[in-house]
Order: C-alpha cells, then sequence, then structure tokens
C-alpha cells in the first residue's frame, strides 16, 4: 500500500512521468478559477477546499485521470461539454490520451465555488440564526 503524500507536490511527483503534465494542468486549471481555494491532500489525492467545504479532488490512474466534484450538482449546467466524458456520481473521468479540457475544468471549479458560497451563510456578529441579538 502506498503512503499517503504529504502534498500535492508529492502526489504529482509520485504519478508516473506521462501523467504528471496532465495533472499539473488540472492542478493550475482550478487554482486559477479560484484562486481563494486552499489546496490539500484529501482522501490520498489532491483536493481544494472552499470556507472550508470540499470542493475538488483529482487523481491519476492507469488509463484516465479524475475529477471528483464533491458534489455533482454542475451536471445539468455542463450537459453538453460533459457528453462523451464517463460520468459517475459527481466524477468526471477524462481519458489519458486527449488534451486537458481546462476551460471545462476551470468551468466545473467556478460552478463548485458558486455552490459553496450560496450554501454558506455567514453569521453577522451579534447575530444567531439570522436574528438581531436581544440587549
Amino acid at each position: 500500500m502506498k503512503s499517503v503524500p504529504n502534498s500535492v507536490d508529492d502526489y504529482i511527483a509520485g504519478q508516473p512521468e506521462p501523467m504528471r503534465p496532465k495533472l499539473e494542468q488540472v492542478r493550475a486549471a482550478i487554482r486559477s478559477a479560484v484562486p481563494a481555494a486552499v489546496e490539500g491532500i484529501g482522501y490520498g489525492m489532491p483536493g481544494y477546499k472552499l470556507h472550508g467545504k470540499p470542493m475538488l479532488y483529482f487523481a491519476g490512474f492507469k488509463e484516465h485521470y479524475s475529477l471528483f466534484a464533491a458534489s455533482g450538482t454542475f451536471f445539468a449546467a455542463l450537459e453538453d461539454e460533459l457528453r462523451g466524458y464517463e460520468l459517475r456520481k459527481g466524477t468526471i473521468h477524462f481519458p489519458f490520451t486527449k488534451p486537458v479540457p481546462v476551460k471545462l475544468i476551470s468551468r466545473i471549479a467556478k460552478l463548485r465555488a458558486a455552490g459553496i458560497a450560496a450554501t454558506t451563510k455567514k453569521t453577522m456578529p451579534g447575530q444567531e440564526k439570522g436574528r438581531p441579538k436581544r440587549s
């Protein structure tokens, strides 16, 4: 069993040489699309959190690399663009033999970030559950 990498750099470095540039492109697309996302390792693979909530993970495999979106809610919004890719619950498989769809990955990252932002309601100081605090 492989040990869990300490960083995204370690994860990518541990992949076979032909996979590394693809994973670097995926990483760059996510970081560029959502610069506020916090990068780390989760479930043994590179991942990004936004406001403490899981946003995206990615991983390399023998014949493909996958984007794990921690939610499949964006699938309908990108139905045409996702046609031709293998989809699983919240996961997209990208064939190793094709170029990295950087624009698509950026759109997915932005949609996930928007979904997280919509569900992340920050409580204002002095308020609980949306009601003003009484003096």
